[in-house]
């Protein structure tokens, strides 16, 4: 979305007349990914949240026929409704003497770069992750010295471990700033978010969750946009950093030993083109059909319990070849691979390799 646009302000007509700037109830709404939109929209105005929403997301809540309110530009004071600390007397002045009310709920996701990769700069987002980090200051304190996280955590309060972002193992307590902000990026969350807000208790472990979906979803968009502006503008081959955002595709029974826990992640950008992107690759890579054993330490001679792969379709006649491969070193057949790799297979190759 961009830095201004226009918004829709909705007031529930059945909800409870308007209370003062500090008690209203606001929801602001600007999403990418508009799949169950209506559930949000509708959940929160039952809930008699008055939603302010953005340009196209406006459209969206319109055509649900849900809604009825007015259009106005988007105003910076927005972000003054996000970050004004309610604890604080003359933060809330403030907003009073501007008419600025106050949000509860920000609901905001961010198209995926990749898509919109080929118009370059003009669709680097702005306003969406202004909105998503501006929900996202906190100022937490640690013993005696004060730490501020401006585009690094979310409004929630009390005690985090933060050990992920930093690789360090730092506890957090006593958050100066206010704990009624809640972010939600993902629509999976829609669901448990309203149920959230319907509840009485203030579930500090579903605001930690919501709050590292955030930040993934923050920090998954920039590292998009700097790794295609490196591309862009320098001749070297190698950035000095980089990171590289992943999706968790499966968990694994186990690590490099049995001991450990271990789970397969996939780079984001390969799964945002499509998921068979790699074994694609692989098969266009060259004319001619190759297939590659690979063994932890590189075994020379066994190539039991390894990994096999091809660049080409296993059928029928090469997944027997695969289980029958007579072994070098004693003539055994039934081959066991941990993984046998193929661009595709035809319906009886997996069944052939699956048989006992």
């Amino acid at each position: 979305m961009a830095a201004a646009g226009e918004t829709l302000t909705v007031t529930n007509p059945d909800s409870q007349s308007p209370r003062p700037v500090s008690g209203n109830r606001q929801a602001l709404i600007s999403l990418s990914d508009k799949k169950d939109l209506a559930v949000l929209g509708n959940g929160l105005q039952n809930l008699g949240y008055k939603i302010v929403s953005t340009g196209g997301t406006a459209s969206a809540l319109k055509k649900c026929w849900t809604f009825d309110g007015r259009v106005k530009t988007l105003h910076p004071n927005v972000h003054g409704g996000i970050l004004a600390r309610r604890d604080q007397t003359h933060h809330m002045e403030a907003l009073s003497k501007h008419g600025i009310g106050t949000f509860d709920v920000v609901g905001v996701n961010l198209y995926p770069f990749y898509d919109k990769i080929l118009n370059g700069i003009e669709n680097i987002d702005i306003g969406g992750p202004a909105m998503i980090r501006a929900a996202a200051k906190v100022v937490y304190l640690n013993g005696n010295v004060s730490i501020l996280l401006s585009y690094n955590f979310i409004n929630h309060n009390r005690i985090i471990v933060m050990n992920q972002i930093f690789s360090l193992n730092l506890l957090f307590r006593n958050s100066l700033n206010h704990k009624d902000v809640l972010v939600v990026v993902d629509s999976e969350d829609y669901p448990a978010l309203l149920e959230f807000l319907k509840g009485d208790k203030d579930d500090q472990q579903f605001r930690r969750k919501l709050a590292w979906k955030a930040f993934q979803h923050v920090a998954s968009y920039d590292s998009a946009v700097s790794e295609w502006l490196w591309k862009q503008t320098s001749e070297e081959k190698f950035p000095q950093s980089s990171t590289v955002p992943m999706l968790l595709k499966s968990p694994l029974r186990y690590g490099e030993n049995p001991h450990q826990k271990a789970a397969f992640y996939v780079d984001k950008s390969l799964s945002e083109v499509n998921a068979g992107g790699i074994a694609t690759a692989i098969r266009h890579h060259g004319k001619l059909h190759v297939m590659i054993f690979l063994k932890h330490t590189g075994d020379p001679v066994s190539a039991f319990g390894g990994i096999v792969a091809f660049n080409i379709e296993v059928d029928e006649a090469l997944a027997k070849e695969i289980r029958e491969f007579r072994s070098l070193t004693n003539g055994e057949t039934r081959m066991f691979y941990e993984i046998v790799v193929a661009p595709k297979y035809t319906k009886k190759g997996p069944e052939i390799l699956r048989g006992k």
